[in-house]
């Protein structure tokens, strides 16, 4: 994506065009597409007006008569300030980015019409209850109001922009697959670390013994880090998985066919753009505690979702109320939502309040499929591949291109995106090859679902029993849900169709042609993780282990290791009675649980030359926390990037180099217990080198570099000079001349990887801020007024609008905005009242 528009800048009228507009000449483009936020407005379809109030930061509360108006009017607002945003989002899931950007965006497209998200997305259609299809008609009909009195540079100042290329574009009506298509791309995101990882292990054993992979994938440290939910509730579901005789594939199996179509398969992953995110940094953090824990009395709950960092940032802030709550009009909600989507994702409505972390279980299997003429050979017989043709429309080309999608009993085949894999199918099919290997890739979000009749069922939600009734529809992407009610009750439950494996735990790819590889359905939903008020009232989700070994089920072998929640779980425990500040607090968290383990066998290491002394002098003392202005969190991050390096770098081939997340914390604890072990020596010297030999060198390196970067006196050290946020445009932010008129930063940050104020950077590539938390949210059970919350960037989607970044600078001081929820606190609030009205007959 990256690449996606620099053609823009080759023409110099483009580029004269743009100078034009930073110098201020252009101010006219620029508040062309600035929305109308006061005034009165005609919008086909209403029963009654609609009126929208906006405070300072420009978030709207909606109020309406009816559920029809309402989504209506969410559909418009949404369109005022995130059209640009919705639209290219919409390309992306269904495939025809090439439409906007021309050839370069047609690997893209190729992938995700091969995986057919937008072909799944209508035919969730069919099996959405009458009232979700409605209310997702409803936004549309909102957004093609907005539409149909806009066009160009009227809509966005992206538009103006890609008309200098010469581009003839002109949106597509809204539709409710343009809505549900999303969900494929967050399923897609928060599930796909799972398969990269598998990749990777895979690609890793064809060199490396098998005991000596599963060495950089240990086991979860329950003894230190406490699952989600001590002790499991299991009602129902007598199917027990069966443990694999062996997990890695064997090495004969590993074929330069093979490993070549596992090449495919991760440029495949790879041509992806990520629109929440990937890696390591996406996570969350959300913790709820019961009234015995707080000043009121009465539940607190806190979450903060870590995602990629964009411009504009993920989530919109909404209100949604009927005037006249009833049956006929179910609706008083507020809290987050994706531009594109009806309803409020995360949040809280009149009694009960909820949050989302990723659940991330292993819902992606990879098959490899044994090629025969036209078929795939399973259980001793050839079956054919069905197939279908794709057709790509591309700006400034005449004629269409098209692919043909082959599809196994296990899904697509995924490696004949690229050119190399498909040939060698090709010419197996014509029989001038004895054999070759595609693969395919199974994956829930490819079964057509009811995660939209979830979230309207969570946004109605009166109680714990409606809330896990909704939770029942919630099928992709699986999350850990908390919950609280004005009641005082708390609980904790895990949706999601999640398969279970006869024969396999999912770690590594499995052969196509051997029946016992079939998935056995899944997880009944009366046996997933549940609790419900918690005898020491607190639940605390961070990514970690859901659910002690003694699980009957297999989840996921891939959690996230438990250094953020038991931080959050320790905070808590020592807070005594807690308040909305203590819990945003604690989200603020930068304690580094690693440079907790390692900082004193730094310390015990010999360095003579006072000058390379003086780095590690800086440790003496450290409290572990990383704030943006602490030198000792910005020299022991370089140290920590320098020791990967040094200790992984020349045994793993680049793509499996160290990101420095939590994994990469469980594997150095054990080395480093482990004195002379093996992944201590560097190959490249011909002496055996010992981990206090690393460990100097790495601190003698991380003495040399943070001199370079920054300075020589150890004073002038700071963290967040290193660590910094860039916020930018997803499809025009990396274009010269281009990214100044949208792009934001850099900002200095503390936090890092893996701690609770989760600012991920990737060791492998530097120390840039690549995720973070995208929301910051703490809701008060007492009293919804009290509750606080931030977005990461503003409402609006328009470059130099007030709104566009608007709650960043709160955001990086650790700040929040009140949260006004019930008409008075709203009223105290407003700035802005935009009324929609039927036209005139």
């Amino acid at each position: 994506m990256r690449r996606l528009l620099r053609l823009l800048v080759i023409s110099g009228i483009a580029l004269a065009t743009l100078l034009l507009v930073v110098a201020g000449t252009g101010i006219f483009v620029v508040r062309h597409s600035f929305p109308s936020y006061d005034g009165s407005i005609e919008l086909s379809g209403l029963d009654a007006d609609v009126e929208v109030v906006r405070d300072a930061n420009g978030i709207p509360q909606i109020y309406a008569d009816r559920p029809a108006d309402l989504f209506a009017a969410q559909g418009y607002v949404a369109a005022q300030d995130r059209f640009f945003e919705m639209d290219f989002r919409r390309h992306v899931t269904s495939g025809r980015l090439t439409e906007l950007f021309g050839r370069d965006a047609l690997e893209t497209d190729k992938v995700v019409r091969t995986l057919g998200w937008r072909r799944v997305a209508e035919k969730e259609l069919g099996l959405l209850s009458p009232a979700t299809r409605q209310y997702l008609e409803d936004y549309a009909r909102g957004v093609n109001g907005y539409l149909d009195q806009h066009s160009g540079s009227g809509l966005s100042l992206e538009y103006a922009v890609l008309s200098l290329k010469g581009t003839d574009y002109r949106p597509a009506p809204w539709t409710a697959a343009d809505s549900l298509a999303w969900l494929k791309a967050m399923a897609w995101d928060l599930g796909r670390g799972n398969m990269d990882d598998e990749i990777t292990r895979t690609k890793l054993a064809a060199t490396l013994p098998a005991k000596t992979v599963e060495t950089l994938y240990p086991a979860y440290p329950y003894d230190r880090n406490e699952p989600i939910l001590a002790g499991a509730r299991v009602e129902g579901g007598k199917f027990t998985a069966t443990p694999a005789e062996s997990q890695a594939p064997g090495r004969a199996m590993l074929t330069p066919d093979v490993l070549k179509s596992l090449d495919s398969v991760d440029k495949v992953v790879k041509a992806l753009p990520t629109l929440l995110g990937s890696g390591d940094g996406i996570g969350s953090n959300s913790w709820v505690v019961s009234g015995e824990h707080t000043d009121s009395g009465k539940p607190l709950l806190a979450n903060d979702p870590h995602l990629g960092a964009t411009m504009p940032g993920i989530w919109t802030q909404v209100g949604l109320h009927c005037r006249k709550f009833s049956p006929q009009c179910p609706f008083d909600v507020s809290g987050f939502s994706f531009s594109g989507l009806p309803g409020v994702v995360i949040g809280h409505n009149s009694a009960i309040s909820w949050g989302f972390t990723n659940l991330d279980p292993d819902v992606m299997d990879l098959y490899l499929e044994r090629l025969t003429g036209d078929g795939v050979l399973y259980n001793g017989k050839v079956e054919p591949l069905s197939s279908r043709t794709e057709s790509f429309k591309i700006a400034g080309q005449k004629e269409p291109e098209t692919i043909t999608v082959r599809e196994s009993r296990h899904g697509p085949l995924i490696s004949d995106v690229t050119d190399e894999a498909r040939e060698a199918g090709e010419l197996a099919a014509k029989g001038k090859s004895s054999e070759a290997y595609a693969i395919a890739l199974r994956w829930t979000a490819l079964t057509p679902g009811r995660t939209a009749d979830a979230i309207f069922a969570m946004n109605k939600a009166q109680s714990w029993t409606a809330f896990r009734t909704a939770a029942t529809l919630f099928d992709v992407p699986s999350q850990n849900l908390v919950y609280a009610d004005r009641e005082g009750h708390i609980g904790y439950q895990a949706p999601g169709k999640v398969p279970v494996r006869r024969a396999s735990t999912g770690d590594w790819p499995v052969p196509g042609w051997d029946p016992k590889y079939e998935w056995a359905g899944t997880i009944p939903f009366a046996a997933m993780p549940t609790e419900f008020d918690p005898a020491d009232g607190v639940i605390v989700t961070a990514n970690q282990a859901v659910v002690p070994p003694s699980y009957r089920y297999d989840l996921t072998n891939d959690w996230d290791y438990g250094y953020r929640s038991q931080q959050i779980l320790e905070r808590i425990r020592a807070a005594g009675k807690l308040n909305v500040d203590a819990m945003a607090s604690i989200q603020l968290d930068t304690k580094n649980r690693n440079a907790e383990l390692l900082v004193p066998y730094l310390l015990r290491i010999g360095i003579e030359d006072e000058f390379e002394k003086q780095g590690q002098d800086t440790l003496k003392g450290w409290d572990f926390t990383q704030p943006a202005d602490s030198a000792p969190a910005a020299y022991f991050n370089i140290v920590w990037r320098n020791l990967l390096a040094l200790t992984f770098h020349d045994q793993l081939p680049e793509a499996a180099w160290p990101d420095g997340g939590s994994r990469w914390f469980e594997v150095v604890r054990t080395l480093v217990a482990q004195p002379n072990s093996v992944w201590w020596d560097n190959l490249r010297t011909p002496q055996r080198e010992s981990r206090d030999d690393i460990l100097r060198e790495a601190l003698v390196d991380a003495r040399a570099e943070i001199t370079t970067k920054m300075a020589r006196d150890p004073a002038n050290w700071q963290w967040g000079r290193l660590h910094k946020l860039t916020l930018t445009h997803q499809t025009l932010g990396d274009v010269d001349v281009v990214d100044r008129l949208f792009n934001r930063g850099p900002y200095e940050l503390g936090g890092g990887s893996s701690v609770v104020n989760a600012t991920g950077w990737n060791a492998a590539k530097g120390y840039a801020v690549t995720a973070t938390p995208s929301m910051r949210m703490v809701v008060d059970l007492s009293d919804f007024d009290k509750s606080r919350w931030i977005n990461l960037t503003g409402v609006s989607g328009h470059a130099f609008s007030g709104n566009y970044t608007d709650q960043t600078e709160l955001w990086v001081k650790g700040e929040t905005l009140p949260w006004a929820f019930t008409k008075g606190a709203v009223e105290a609030r407003r700035e802005h009242t935009l009324t929609f009205t039927k036209p005139a007959e």
